[in-house]
C-alpha cells in the first residue's frame, strides 16, 4: 500500500464516521422530539438535513476518487465497497429522522387526540442498533456487529405492536383517521432506522468477513 492510498483510507475513514456522528445526532434529537412533540426540534431536524446530504456525496466521491486513482484490492477494496454502502444507509437514516420530524409537525397541527402510542422504547433501541452498528466499524468488533442484527427483531416486534393497536383504534375512531394514520408512520420510520442499521452492521461483517450475511437469520 503507498502512503497516498493509506492516507486517502484515513480520510474516508474520517469522514464516514464524522457523518455516522451527524446522523447519530439527528437520530437523538427524533427520539427526543417524538416523547416531547417540540416542533421547533423537529423543524432544525428538516432544516439542517443539507448538511448530511453534502457529507455523504463528499464520502461518495473520495471512494470513487481511490478506487480510481489506486485500484485496491482485497480488504481495501472491501473497505472501500462498505463505506459507500454505509454512506448511503446513514444518508437515508437521516432522511428517515426529517420523515419523523415531518409527521410530529402534522400532527402537531391537527386535533389531538386522548389515544397516543409510546414510542420511547421503539425509538431507543432504533438509536442503540445504530450506534453500535458504528461502534462496530470503528472496532472492527464481529460480535457487535452480529448483536445489531439480531436486534432488529425486536425493533420489528414493536412496529407490528403499534400497527395493530393503531389499526384497531381507527376501526372504533374512523373520525380520527388522519392523525393515527400519521401517529403510525413514525412506527414505519423507527423501523426503516433499524433496518438501515442492521444493513450497516452486515457491511461491516462483509468487511471483517468477506462474507455477504444479507437475507440469512440469526
Amino acid at each position: 500500500m503507498t502512503l497516498h492510498f493509506q492516507k486517502e483510507l484515513e480520510k474516508i475513514k474520517k469522514q464516514i464516521l464524522s457523518l455516522g456522528s451527524m446522523v447519530e445526532e439527528r437520530v437523538r434529537m427524533v427520539a427526543k422530539a417524538i416523547i416531547t412533540f417540540d416542533t421547533e426540534l423537529a423543524g432544525k431536524i428538516e432544516a439542517t438535513d443539507f448538511e448530511i446530504d453534502e457529507m455523504e456525496v463528499e464520502v461518495e466521491e473520495e471512494c470513487l476518487k481511490a478506487l480510481a486513482l489506486y485500484q485496491p484490492v482485497a480488504v481495501d477494496l472491501r473497505f472501500i465497497v462498505a463505506v459507500i454502502k454505509i454512506n448511503n444507509d446513514l444518508e437515508r437514516i437521516a432522511d428517515e429522522a426529517v420523515n419523523i420530524a415531518q409527521r410530529i409537525r402534522t400532527i402537531s397541527k391537527a386535533s389531538r387526540d386522548k389515544f397516543f402510542f409510546d414510542y420511547g422504547r421503539m425509538a431507543e433501541k432504533s438509536g442503540n442498533m445504530l450506534k453500535k452498528s458504528l461502534d462496530s466499524l470503528v472496532n472492527l468488533d464481529l460480535g457487535m456487529a452480529f448483536g445489531v442484527l439480531t436486534t432488529d427483531d425486536e425493533v420489528d416486534a414493536m412496529h407490528r405492536d403499534a400497527y395493530d393497536t393503531i389499526k384497531q383504534y381507527i376501526r372504533e375512531h374512523p373520525d380520527k383517521v388522519t392523525y393515527l394514520l400519521n401517529l403510525y408512520l413514525i412506527s414505519r420510520h423507527l423501523e426503516r432506522i433499524g433496518d438501515h442499521a442492521t444493513n450497516i452492521a452486515e457491511e461491516v461483517i462483509y468487511l471483517i468477513e468477506g462474507e455477504i450475511v444479507r437475507h440469512e437469520n440469526f
